[in-house]
């Protein structure tokens, strides 16, 4: 399966109010490992940059006039994207500006390209509720290295995402390879628990006198036994 991770930065928040995409960052991965292969560019946005938005990436438009036109590199990083799974932070930005400069030029937007696209930030916040889901926050939280992050980027803001997403859907790596382990698993990933040595650990008589003990205060709040000794 071939992925792309990809990121935007931009003259400013707000696309309704004529930003401009000024960088496009992507990372693909093949079957969830890096093929080292890239797609990055910096552009002309032919507008100034807010000065919020310097602050956070650096570009300035003095910096970045010399720099390609969308339309002059929007055809490769169609042809890069194309049939792949975008993987993107905080999508309905990103995909905000870049159906905005696909529409400047008479494209289509951009999931009518992809195979589909997983907002990260959505399945972040699935998996971790109520707590921070920025980048930086996951990569602390998985123990990716952003020490290098003095500033956003696209290429890089892609390239830790990529190692984010990798983490959090480890374990679900690790399932979906055992249920299509045949030999191990036999059909239909089905595990023959016969062929386990499993290890049973008795409670202590103090743990069962324990336990009982909670059941019998259960009992008394609810003023009716636990369904389990009813039988």
């Amino acid at each position: 399966m071939r992925y792309v991770v990809l990121d935007t930065e931009t003259t400013g928040l707000r696309v309704e109010e004529g930003n401009r995409v000024i960088e496009l960052g992507c990372v693909e991965m093949v079957n969830r490992r890096p093929s080292g292969r890239q797609f990055h560019r910096l552009l002309n946005p032919q507008r100034e940059v807010e000065v919020g938005a310097t602050e956070v990436h650096g570009f300035t438009w003095d910096g970045l006039q010399s720099e390609p036109l969308f339309e002059e590199v929007a055809e490769e990083f169609l042809a890069f994207v194309r049939g792949a799974h975008l993987l993107i932070h905080n999508a309905p930005f990103d995909l905000g500006f870049l159906d905005a400069e696909l529409k400047r030029i008479g494209h289509g937007p951009l999931q009518a390209v992809a195979a589909d696209i997983t907002d990260t930030l959505v399945l972040a916040r699935e998996m971790h509720p109520g707590q921070r889901n920025s980048l930086d926050a996951l990569c602390t939280r998985y123990g990716v290295s952003n020490a290098h992050r003095h500033r956003h980027g696209a290429l890089l803001d892609a390239e830790l995402l990529a190692e984010v997403w990798l983490s959090m859907t480890r374990g679900q790596e690790s399932f979906e390879m055992q249920l299509h382990d045949v030999d191990a698993y036999g059909p239909a990933g089905r595990i023959d628990l016969s062929t386990l040595d499993l290890l049973v650990v008795e409670p202590t008589p103090a743990e069962w006198a324990a336990h009982e003990g909670v059941l019998d205060d259960i009992a008394r709040v609810c003023g009716a036994r636990p369904v389990w000794r009813q039988s």
